[in-house]
């Protein structure tokens, strides 16, 4: 079997791997990579539960090509916290919006996306934008709940530049911090 070489940033560390060259992003994540939080769904592009972030958007890792992402950032669900957890992934926990949980990481990750776009998104928008993710246990209204409960839980973000990086704090209302450094 043919291998190639590939060199991905994940989760803000550059990483490599010699990998089959008919593999997607997701079997490179998981079997290359040992990042098993993105999961296998559909492998067919339909389900939204290997959702990873490329450069901050949602896209579905089944279907991606490494060798593409190569030079990009990809966020997993390893990658969504930092120190503490993420509101999103407190919000999640705290209102039971994973049933099983399989589908949770794409949802996460989703959502984490609009959120950084549209921190004020309406129940529609958040609706519109997960609607590529299924859900076989919860019927969503759980997990809606629970990203509007992220919305509220009164993040403030802070940008702080220095001469070569920027530092992004994330301060819950709870008083607990993350620091990313992009």
């Amino acid at each position: 079997m043919e291998r190639i070489r590939i060199q991905l940033r994940v989760n803000g560390e550059d990483r490599e791997c010699l990998a089959p060259v008919h593999h997607t992003l997701l079997e490179v994540l998981r079997e290359e990579l040992g990042l098993t939080g993105t999961k296998h769904g559909c492998e067919l592009g339909e389900c939204g539960t290997c959702t990873v972030l490329l450069d901050g958007r949602p896209v579905l890792s089944c279907v991606a090509l490494p060798v593409e992402c190569q030079a990009r950032e990809i966020t997993t669900v390893e990658g969504l916290a930092g120190p503490a957890l993420h509101p999103l992934q407190d919000a999640f926990a705290e209102l039971g919006a994973a049933q099983c949980g399989y589908c949770t990481p794409g949802f996460l990750l989703t959502a984490a996306a609009l959120l950084a776009d549209k921190p004020e998104a309406t129940r529609t928008e958040i609706a519109e934008a997960t609607a590529g993710n299924l859900c076989r246990c919860t019927g969503y209204l759980k997990i809606f709940e629970a990203i509007e409960k992220a919305q509220r839980s009164g993040q403030r973000t802070t940008t702080t530049t220095t001469t070569d990086t920027t530092t992004t704090t994330n301060t819950n209302t709870d008083g607990a911090t993350g620091t990313t450094g992009a």
